[in-house]
């Protein structure tokens, strides 16, 4: 298990009656702020200010299909070359994460396929990075690599 310092961020914050939204600087426009969105966009952060990956490699919320089941995956990366390399799945601070987190991830992976995933509740990830047909577990999350 991964242990994650999230770096201060001045997010855009707007409360409108009982409902707050926040506003996503890779999708640019404002969002709900769920339990599970604070920790997408603070994993956004942390992925382009500590692990350095470009903001515009960056898709959030990307459509897929499984099957006939359209999907969204919450962070997927890609490399200059517009093949996706790195998928991340959120989930709220107050979620465990589980074989079933880790099950969702890995159907997402049919769908789009990657050489690493990692899952989060904002709190501890776990990484893996895919070697021949199996996932190996990693210490760290990988940085951005050029190339």
């Amino acid at each position: 298990m991964i242990k994650i310092a999230f770096p201060a961020y001045p997010f855009r914050i707007n409360r409108a009656k009982d409902k707050a939204t926040i506003f996503d600087e890779i999708r640019r426009r404002w969002v709900v702020l769920t339990p599970e969105e604070w920790v997408r966009q603070n994993f956004l952060q942390y992925l382009i200010q500590v692990k350095k990956y470009p903001a515009s490699l960056i898709a959030v919320e990307k459509e897929m299909k499984l099957g006939e089941l359209v999907k969204r995956g919450d962070i997927v990366i890609y490399n200059p070359s517009a093949q996706p390399i790195l998928m991340v799945e959120c989930k709220a601070m107050d979620i465990a994460l589980d074989s079933g987190t880790a099950d969702q991830i890995l159907r997402y992976n049919i769908s789009i396929p990657v050489k690493y995933l990692v899952i989060t509740n904002g709190s501890y990830c776990f990484a893996f990075e895919r070697k021949e047909k199996e996932f190996l577990s990693l210490d760290d999350i990988p940085e951005w690599k050029k190339g």
